[in-house]
Parts: structure tokens; C-alpha cells; sequence
């Protein structure tokens, strides 16, 4: 897998956030225009709960290429005068992902086909499993595949490995497809905001083993899943993306747990795509989706 390019681009991504105030759309579009740059699409939202501003920019330049590293030495001032928290993305380097699976495939082939016929915006760039049921798959797909098989004496060697292929491929986000593991309180925190889980319940609810024959049991009206970042708290981090479907008492649970695997990989792929595109906002243990 050949590692990203390092070309300069003409089309950027901007996001921030900072306390609301008179002036931030109209600084930004000046900053923007002196610049040389148009901005094809721009999204705002000022939260009157917390007094917070946030802000998504989609721009190109029209003064040809521009490094992002400069582009983003002529922001500083305006970010400094503003005590914002940004972040500037060059669009022509795609998000990396390492796709981590078990022994539950669906997550996995979805995604894998989306980024096969290009209905992906990032690039999957190797999979791991502690299982090797999908090696076949992935190879087919022309992807590398690493087996880390995971017990609790070798956790903390197992998620070192993790740690090497991230760095090997240049990674920026892990991808859990139904990763069957739960990852320590430390690698949470090397990767804040670059792990997405999905969940198989509309969190919090049914956690645990068997959720569709908890949802039974329970005769739930709903059935849905969860796409969220993974943080050191078990399947409590900021939600990205929900999906649910209406049952009633004639849906058993193999055909909740059908349906649940189209929920899973539907708001999956729509929590990875907006991640990539730069559309998810954290802030206060929440996000913020432009999408």
C-alpha cells in the first residue's frame, strides 16, 4: 500500500469551534477571499445552551495549489483573535482507515464494497481480525490483512501490533466492523476521536451478548443501531449516527437480527463517510454532524 500523497491540493475542509460572537462567518469568508479561495458550501450552528459556535467550510482555491500547513500559518492570527479550536483538511488526502473485525462480516463487506466502486470518501488501507474468517475476503479486495488473535494475557501485546499497523499505513482512524473486543482505557486515549464502534442497539440499551433476544423478550417496538467514537467508558462515546425500523410481536429474533444487520451497516457507513468528509464536530462528550 503506497502511503499518502503529499502533494498540495486546491479544495480544504475547515471546522471549528469557539464562543459564539458577533463576527466569526464574516472574518472567515474575508480571511477566505483574500486568500484566493471560494467557498463552495459552509454550515454553522451557534448552541444558545453553551454559547458555543461551530463551523464547517468547504473551500477551494482558485490561485492554484496551496500546502495545507501554509494555509493554515495564514489562519492562526484569525483563529487566535477568535480562541477558536480548528482543524484544516486538504481534501486531496483522503482519510485512512484500518478496519478491525471479528467473526460478524457484514460491517465489513459494506464497507469494503463502498470503497471498491468509490461510494466511499476514504481509503481502507489494511483490516485487521483477531479471527481469520474474512482473510479470503479481504485479500480479494486486494487489501492487506493482519491477524492479531487476542487473549487476556497477550491484550496489551495484541493492541501494540494494532499501534505498529496503524503507523505502518499511515492510519488516521480505526474502524471497529463489529470488533468483538474491548479495547484498553490507554489506546482509547491515543486515539481520541480516530476510533468509530458500531453499536447493535440504540445506545443505552440491551448491551451485552444476544441484544435481538433481549429486544424480543422485551417486545420492543424498535430495533436499532448505533455508530459512536470509542472512548475508555464501554460504549458511552459521543454518537455519530443512529438507524432504527419499526417491529412488532411477529418479528422472531433471527429476523431482528437480519434486520439489525442492515441497521449496523447502513449508520456505520454514514458515521465513517461523515467522519472522512471532516462533517462530525466533538465537543463536550457530544458531536455536532453537518451532514
Amino acid at each position: 500500500m503506497s502511503p499518502p500523497t503529499r502533494e498540495p491540493g486546491r479544495a480544504f475542509v475547515l471546522t471549528l469551534s469557539c464562543a459564539d460572537r458577533r463576527g466569526i462567518v464574516w472574518t472567515v469568508a474575508g480571511f477566505l477571499a483574500d486568500q484566493g479561495c471560494t467557498i463552495l458550501d459552509s454550515q454553522q450552528f451557534g448552541d444558545a445552551s453553551t454559547g458555543q459556535f461551530f463551523m464547517r467550510v468547504h473551500l477551494r482555491s482558485e490561485v492554484g495549489a496551496i500546502e495545507v500547513d501554509d494555509l493554515r500559518a495564514r489562519f492562526d492570527p484569525v483563529a487566535t483573535e477568535f480562541a477558536m479550536t480548528y482543524q484544516l483538511a486538504d481534501t486531496a488526502r483522503p482519510a485512512r482507515l484500518v478496519v478491525m473485525v471479528s467473526q460478524q462480516g457484514h460491517c465489513l463487506n459494506d464497507l469494503l464494497f463502498r470503497s471498491r466502486s468509490g461510494a466511499l470518501p476514504a481509503e481502507i488501507v489494511a483490516v485487521v481480525s483477531n479471527h481469520r474468517d474474512f482473510e479470503d475476503l479481504v485479500t480479494w479486495h486486494g487489501l492487506p490483512f493482519h491477524h492479531i488473535p487476542v487473549t487476556a494475557d497477550t491484550k496489551q501485546a495484541a493492541e501494540d501490533d494494532l499501534r505498529a499497523v496503524v503507523a505502518r499505513y499511515e492510519a488516521d482512524t480505526i474502524v471497529l466492523a463489529r470488533y468483538m473486543q474491548v479495547l484498553s482505557d490507554r489506546l482509547c486515549g491515543d486515539f481520541p476521536g480516530r476510533i468509530i464502534n458500531i453499536h447493535h442497539s440504540l445506545l443505552p440499551s440491551f448491551k451485552g451478548a444476544r441484544p435481538y433476544a433481549q429486544a424480543y423478550a422485551r417486545g420492543v417496538k424498535v430495533i436499532g443501531a448505533t455508530a459512536h467514537y470509542v472512548t475508555a467508558a464501554l460504549d458511552e462515546g459521543p454518537i455519530i449516527e443512529q438507524d432504527f425500523v419499526r417491529v412488532d410481536h411477529a418479528h422472531g429474533p433471527a429476523e431482528l437480527t437480519a434486520r439489525g444487520r442492515d441497521l449496523e451497516a447502513m449508520a456505520l457507513a454514514r458515521a465513517v463517510t461523515w467522519h472522512a468528509e471532516r462533517r462530525v464536530l466533538l465537543y463536550a462528550g457530544r458531536t455536532i454532524v453537518f451532514a
